[in-house]
């Protein structure tokens, strides 16, 4: 590897590497293959399921090039060439009916997911669909979700309308904030996970791993449940269309939103131009 400062790129995906559209850019792609070619690590790092990202894995051609997977915000972190898992855990057994109950209580859908589906009670639901299209899979309606997962779990989340689920998390963590953790990915998904789960805290194991230190770092992300990584890495940028309690907690906002390739220019300006010494 060059003498690069940032030797790994963390990366959230929806609204950040991919366009509105759920696509990864040409722009994107290339620019990351470039800094791959360089030595730098490549970290997709998202509350997407694994089903949910190993496209764009394939598509970064991590099998070829290696590359980390953190998927449900670094639940189940792994060495996409090598298999090897870095981080992987579980949401609480004996908190699964009560939380799905919880978050049914105010209004909301809980949804969890097998290797191939979404889960859920409902598959008419808009925003349960739209974790459908986050994850490109589709979405397997049972009539009681806690007696269906009767299988280990990355975590529960919590589809509807903010100001319900802003409620649904004050109770969440009024029982269970000694074994989980909640946050928002995005204002109508509420994650219920267990604790320990939070992008900063994959990134902490991903440095250990890859022997580099967390000011090697350089991420990108848009969403609430960034705001972690962006503080966490050594340089954090927002993307023009990232929340503003998101691009308040960067270090650089992106001129460029992510339809935009906002991804794109982060890498050129700060890792290609720097091996050309042109900063």
């Amino acid at each position: 590897m060059q003498n690069l400062k940032y030797k790994a790129v963390a990366l959230d995906l929806d609204g950040t590497l991919t366009d509105s559209d759920k696509k990864l850019p040409l722009r994107n792609k290339e620019a990351l293959w470039k800094a791959m070619d360089l030595g730098v690590q490549v970290i997709l790092i998202s509350g997407r399921s694994v089903m949910g990202i190993t496209g764009l894995a394939k598509e970064l051609e991590f099998e070829k090039r290696g590359g980390i997977i953190a998927a449900f915000n670094g639940g189940k972190t792994f060495d996409y060439k090598t298999g090897t898992m870095i981080q992987q855990l579980f949401f609480p057994r004996e908190a699964i009916a009560d939380t799905c109950a919880i978050v049914r209580k105010y209004g909301a859908q809980p949804l969890s997911y097998t290797d191939n589906e979404i889960v859920a009670e409902t598959d008419t639901d808009r925003y349960v669909l739209a974790e459908c299209k986050c994850n490109s899979a589709p979405v397997k309606k049972v009539p009681d979700l806690p007696k269906f997962l009767d299988y280990p779990i990355p975590k529960i989340l919590g589809a509807g309308e903010h100001e319900r689920l802003l409620k649904a998390r004050e109770e969440f963590l009024s029982k269970y904030s000694h074994i989980c953790d909640s946050f928002f990915a995005e204002s109508y998904f509420l994650e219920l996970a267990p604790k320990g789960v939070a992008k900063d805290k994959a990134l902490a194991r991903i440095c250990d791993y890859l022997d580099i230190t967390r000011e090697e770092i350089m991420a990108c992300g848009d969403g609430f449940n960034d705001i972690p990584m962006l503080e966490y890495a050594g340089l954090g940028i927002a993307m023009k269309n990232a929340y503003p309690e998101t691009q308040e907690k960067a270090d650089c906002i992106a001129p460029f939103t992510n339809d935009e390739c906002g991804v794109a220019w982060a890498v050129e300006e700060f890792i290609l131009k720097a091996s050309c010494g042109q900063v």
